[in-house]
């Protein structure tokens, strides 16, 4: 069983975030780069089923920049098998299409049983792309689990919907995604973190992909204009002279808030 496992560095989510006004693109240098949370408990999914079956592999993908692998190796550091890193320049400011496109190329260049990704990205937030992936692929995709059992040849799990919960299964080769019900990753232990520097860590560019994404126009999302947000105004400030109750009917009738 070879378990796929998609990892995103991403801004640290309790650091400044901001977009460069001249490219549009996140300004990545003013905040610590982390491995997304989501992607940690979806490696957490597949390492526990390693660690009951001895013939598991468990492979991380990440397409990220040059500077991200030490993030990319902290999946070694947990446990995975090895890793595979897609770092190109022709990938600044990938949209969505792109991203699936290389990922795509990534995985099945690696070879796959099962692909595990997050549900949903803390820095993009798209949530869609397990299910891109799937499609490229042609492979079977269960999407937003909140638990997840892989069988002999089976995936399956649950995925809360309104009122109720689904259980839903599908053959392998599949891609899920899954949620933060999903329990939380375990830590690098100092053993791991050694052993990681000694693990397969592959850096792939398009050329090797033999992936040219950027050749195509309608494949790229285009900034027509960007402008910062401006400051936060002070608040209305009402205080109790015997007539707030007033001052505040009259401020919601003025901002047509009732």
């Amino acid at each position: 069983m070879k378990i796929v496992v998609l990892l995103k560095p991403v801004p640290d989510t309790w650091g400044d975030r901001k977009l460069n006004l001249e490219t549009g693109l996140a300004d990545r240098a003013i905040s610590e780069t982390v491995v997304d949370e989501i992607g940690e408990r979806s490696l957490e999914v597949a390492l526990s089923y390693a660690d009951a079956h001895a013939d598991a592999e468990v492979v991380v993908v990440s397409m990220a920049p040059a500077e991200s692998a030490a993030t990319v190796r902290k999946g070694l550091a947990m446990g995975a098998h090895s890793a595979v890193h897609v770092a190109d320049e022709g990938l600044v400011g990938a949209d969505l299409g792109v991203t699936a496109e290389v990922l795509a190329a990534a995985v099945r260049r690696t070879g796959f049983d099962l692909v595990i990704a997050g549900n949903v990205s803390t820095d993009g937030a798209a949530g869609v792309m397990g299910a891109m992936l799937a499609e490229l692929l042609d492979v079977p995709n269960l999407t937003t689990l909140t638990s997840v059992v892989i069988g002999e040849g089976t995936v399956a799990g649950e995925r809360a919907s309104d009122g109720a919960n689904m259980r839903v299964s599908a053959d392998l080769p599949a891609v899920i995604s899954v949620t933060e019900a999903l329990p939380d990753a375990r830590f690098p232990n100092f053993k791991g973190i050694m052993a990681a520097k000694k693990k397969p860590l592959e850096t792939l560019t398009l050329q090797d992909l033999g992936v040219e994404p950027q050749e195509s126009a309608a494949s790229q999302s285009i900034v027509l204009r960007l402008s910062e947000k401006p400051p936060r105004q002070a608040g209305t400030k009402i205080v109790d002279e015997g007539d707030a109750g007033q001052k505040l009917a009259e401020f919601l009738v003025q901002n047509r808030l009732v």
